[in-house]
């Protein structure tokens, strides 16, 4: 209760999240729509805007009443972007929600050396969890624009203590926070599709990785038992979530079933245990595998997709992490496993055995009673997976040009520098700019989630055009400027996010007003832009590491594109994912216009700053030229 309170504390040491003024909001929604639209829509558009944000007008009222909520809660678009982002979302979490973070490929030589594996970072997730449940975790500070600012903690708390409860219409992320219910003190382990018990607290003590390793090698010798197997009912959590919440709603019909389900939703984490998947391991086959297991023929049924934190641990070397989104953003991802990964090379033999907790009680398998209506829901759940992964087209490019080094040497922000990269490599490929989603952390606030940085700026599009349809009439120098126009425009906007000024938040908070005082769906969020402006045909995130590990994810719209980069000092490393349903799109085309994209400015640099580079040379002779006459003149008076 003390350690809650320390927290709170803290939380509210950072300011709210503002209220950007309604006007500013309209017109900067103008100006990223204008070049996305035909001249007919935008002229339908700015006489619906201009009519919302008249002065006496709707978008006045709704503006005051969002002020309002503003001064009563701690973060006033909190509970609105949860909703609308993840938990109102009925599409399956695999893929199109859940991102995976694929780590370094492991040489495992023998079966134990997976399990040594598992139980290294079983314990470095123990280590993790206590220095959260005391509160010590060392502050995080902004980096990048407005660097050293204090950022919000609370994402951290929410890794080992949350759970997305699927419902029909609306799912619920539950937090463990009861000073009622004890702790949890149990993870789950998967292996062959079967679900066990693992307690890490035994006789008030946790458990060493030597007693890890040992039940983790019981937990294998008890899947092996095929004549105790179970149905795969994992399968369930990779079905569309109004479909799971009603198979869930038949499982819990049996006693038996609902103790399982308990022991599942409140465990601290899932551990995957997953047989080898084949010869082939590149990076995309393993961020393949990380998303949706492989389907049923492989480990898609090895998983638990609501719970936040998913380890695993292939046989074959193929390890990761996949994360149920809702609860907390990438970044908070990427700082929990550089701990375990860095504790794991800092240590990679800490097995030998301290005071070890004599006759460890056997782990427990789940059951679970299964009807055949339950089989029948798994059978179709596992047939809507099978075609996922069938759909999915991904691909990991490891970009060895150059890297954020070279950028920096431009002077350029080495994010905004890629963003354009992915404007020109989308325009050549398909001709035409869309709206564009680009994550932005609100850390800096109480309860700060993120924001959408709008990367398809009206400069980037003047600039991605021009590089496209380049005539001999444009200059080096003259594309130079509207690159760094771009550049300017982009790093622009991403302040304006990172301190809570974007456009998307806003506009959604003024759309749930609407809804809350039953107003209907007005005009404003009716009208074909707004659509258009939320159908985002490119999803992007930056999501750097210190270690060698990639994130990856799915498209969030049928014909769209997941473009995930990480930037390192020498090379990026970018995975795209698309739909092969989809006629619009292909990841492995998308990646060859984005690596000569990423090429052709690079070039462009260079002339550029050859160019300057001649311009300096020449001015210096040109004054050793003057000095030398001013001398000979000096010299001849004399």
């Amino acid at each position: 209760y003390i350690l809650r309170l320390k927290v709170a504390k803290s939380n509210k040491a950072l300011p709210k999240l503002p209220v950007p003024n309604l006007k500013d909001t309209l017109d900067r929604y103008l100006r990223c729509m204008k070049h996305l639209l035909t001249e007919e829509q935008f002229n339908k558009t700015q006489n619906i805007v201009m009519q919302f944000g008249a002065p006496g007008g709707v978008g006045e009222l709704l503006q005051s009443k969002l002020t309002e909520r503003s001064e009563n809660v701690a973060n006033w678009v909190y509970d609105y972007w949860l909703n609308d982002m993840y938990l109102n979302n009925r599409l399956a979490l695999p893929v199109n929600s859940s991102p995976a973070m694929v780590f370094p490929q492991q040489n495992f030589m023998a079966p134990i050396d997976s399990l040594r594996f598992a139980a290294h970072l079983i314990s470095g997730a123990l280590e993790y969890k206590t220095h959260l449940d005391d509160r010590d975790l060392p502050v995080d500070y902004a980096r990048g624009q407005l660097a050293g600012t204090r950022l919000c903690m609370e994402q951290y708390y929410r890794l080992f203590t949350s759970y997305r409860l699927p419902g029909p219409e609306r799912d619920t992320l539950v937090a463990q926070e009861s000073s009622v219910m004890p702790e949890p003190e149990h993870i789950i382990v998967a292996c062959k599709n079967q679900f066990f018990v693992l307690d890490v607290m035994i006789n008030f003590r946790q458990l060493n990785q030597r007693d890890l390793l040992t039940q983790l090698e019981k937990i294998v010798k008890m899947a092996d038992n095929e004549e105790e197997q179970l149905p795969p009912i994992g399968l369930l959590t990779s079905d569309g979530r109004t479909e799971w919440a009603e198979s869930r709603s038949v499982l819990m019909r049996e006693s038996t079933n609902r103790d399982s389900l308990d022991m599942i939703e409140r465990c601290l984490c899932l551990v995957c245990l997953d047989d080898a998947s084949g010869p082939e391991l590149s990076d995309t086959k393993r961020a393949m595998l990380m998303l949706h297991g492989g389907g049923l023929t492989k480990n898609g049924g090895n998983r638990w997709y609501d719970k936040p934190m998913q380890f695993i641990v292939g046989a074959d070397g193929c390890c990761g992490v996949v994360c149920e989104h809702s609860a907390f953003e990438g970044i908070v991802l990427v700082q929990c496993t550089e701990y375990l990964l860095k504790c794991m090379i800092g240590s990679p033999s800490k097995l030998v055995r301290a005071a070890s907790v004599s006759e460890l009680p056997a782990p427990r398998r789940l059951r679970w009673k299964c009807t055949p209506e339950i089989h029948k829901l798994i059978t179709s759940a596992a047939d809507k997976l099978q075609r996922m992964v069938k759909n999915l087209d991904i691909n990991v490019h490891k970009f060895h040009d150059y890297g954020k080094g070279f950028i920096k040497k431009q002077k350029m922000s080495p994010d905004a520098y890629i963003q354009l990269a992915l404007q020109l490599g989308f325009y050549r490929c398909h001709g035409r700019p869309v709206s564009t989603y680009e994550s932005a952390s609100l850390r800096r606030f109480q309860q700060g989630r993120v924001d959408n940085i709008r990367s398809a700026t009206p400069e980037a599009f003047a600039f991605v055009k021009a590089m496209t349809e380049r005539k001999n009439s444009t200059s080096d120098t003259e594309m130079m400027e509207l690159l760094k126009g771009a550049i300017t425009a982009q790093t622009s906007y991403t302040r304006l996010a990172i301190t809570g000024m974007a456009i998307d938040n806003h506009l959604l908070g003024l759309r749930e007003i609407a809804h809350e005082m039953k107003m209907g769906k007005l005009e404003m969020f009716k009208d074909e832009a707004y659509l258009i402006s939320n159908q985002f045909i490119l999803s992007t995130s930056q999501v750097p590491t210190t270690v060698e590990m990639f994130c990856c994810y799915g498209p969030v719209v049928p014909n769209g594109y997941g473009a995930c980069y990480n930037p390192q000092s020498d090379h990026i490393i970018f995975s795209v994912s698309s739909f092969h349903e989809s006629e619009q799109t292909c990841s492995a085309e998308f990646v060859k216009c984005l690596v000569q994209g990423l090429r052709d400015v690079r070039d462009l640099c260079n002339k550029c700053n050859l160019k300057h580079i001649s311009c300096l040379v020449i001015f210096f002779n040109l004054i050793c030229f003057i000095i030398t006459c001013t001398t000979l003149h000096d010299k001849f008076l004399t």
